[in-house]
């Protein structure tokens, strides 16, 4: 699509550019009220929209925050985009979105496109630890902050923003031994962030504080989304292997290892038990309703949002790890 500028205005009126660009600017010393009138008109009828990319680049900020994420099956990822996107708005910012579907490549390409673009900043929740390490560091190098949020890389030299996964898979482990459950399989997400590192070690050490053997058959690495949850069971059952709980990565993996076990004719929470991790308003609609941990989603947008705004106004603040309390809610599915 074409749009008009503001030379297809002067040649409409047979006037300058410089006395077009000074009328669109609102300067009423240099430009008569009807010449201005004129211009007003003729830039309305000719559908004229200030290039604002331009104008902002001319400034050397575009006002654009990009956002990338690694997925957008889960529910938390949606969610904080709306947060991050309402607070960046109401502070004068654009937002250009991205997600990498779990591949260190598409994230790639999508930090690329963000450089593009000229964003001014990038909150970021990466889909690998190290592959795309040096690239994060080039961009920041170049100027462009980043700001990691949930999953995060303990050696980058960025603002983080995360949840202790290490403490709250601990607790929500101990509370499933304390329902009398001791053959609890965890379906793990993707093993090359730190994320799963953390909820692994939290599950053996609760494991471990009450002599529970860890058993690598209930270690499954299943993904983050529904149909990953619902396979990780299947496989399990046609293996015969016994168990009385489940701890999820997310809570749609979580609703897939309900949806399957229902199916079957399992009983939630009488045979089997089931709690998650990335708890959101799905987990309190279904039934039975699931046991999880919540992530302050909101809180943690709107930190993101004000940590890299702060880092634009000042590109010498301090570097910051923020761990933001998450709240574990008691369902029907542990009760």
């Amino acid at each position: 699509m074409k749009y008009a500028t503001i030379i297809d205005i002067a040649k409409e009126l047979g006037i300058s550019k410089s006395t077009v660009s000074r009328a669109l600017r609102g300067d009423n010393q240099n430009v008569s009220k009807e010449t201005q009138a004129k211009i007003l008109e003729v830039a309305q009828r000719l559908g004229y929209k200030r290039n604002e990319l331009a104008v902002n680049l001319r400034k050397q900020s575009t006002r654009t925050i990009g956002i990338v994420v690694p997925e957008m099956i889960t529910s938390f990822y949606v969610n904080f985009i709306t947060y991050a996107q309402k607070y960046l708005n109401k502070s004068g910012y654009r937002v250009m979105l991205a997600q990498s579907q779990e591949n260190p490549e598409v994230e790639r390409i999508n930090l690329q496109m963000m450089e593009d673009y000229r964003v001014d900043g990038i909150l970021l929740s990466i889909c690998h630890d190290q592959i795309n390490l040096n690239e994060y560091r080039r961009i920041i190098r170049k100027g462009i902050p980043i700001v990691l949020f949930d999953r995060t890389i303990a050696e980058m030299d960025a603002s983080q923003i995360k949840i202790d996964d290490y403490i709250k898979s601990f607790f929500m482990v101990e509370h499933l031994i304390r329902k009398g459950k001791t053959k609890i399989v965890h379906l793990t997400g993707p093993s090359y962030i730190q994320n799963t590192f953390e909820r692994i070690k939290g599950y053996k050490d609760a494991l471990s504080k009450f002599n529970i053997p860890f058993k690598e058959e209930y270690l499954v690495e299943a993904g983050v989304d529904f149909y990953s949850g619902e396979n990780a069971v299947r496989m399990l059952v046609e293996k015969n292997i016994p168990f009385d709980a489940i701890f999820c990565f997310t809570e749609m993996s979580a609703l897939g290892a309900k949806n399957y076990l229902q199916a079957t004719g399992v009983r939630i929470p009488q045979d089997v038990s089931i709690a998650c991790m990335s708890g959101t308003e799905l987990s309190k609609l279904v039934y039975p309703t699931i046991t999880a941990v919540e992530q302050p989603v909101e809180l943690m947008a709107e930190t993101a949002s004000k940590i890299i705004i702060e880092k634009l106004e000042n590109p010498a603040m301090t570097n910051k790890t923020i761990v933001l309390d998450a709240e574990t809610v008691y369902r029907e599915s542990t009760l």
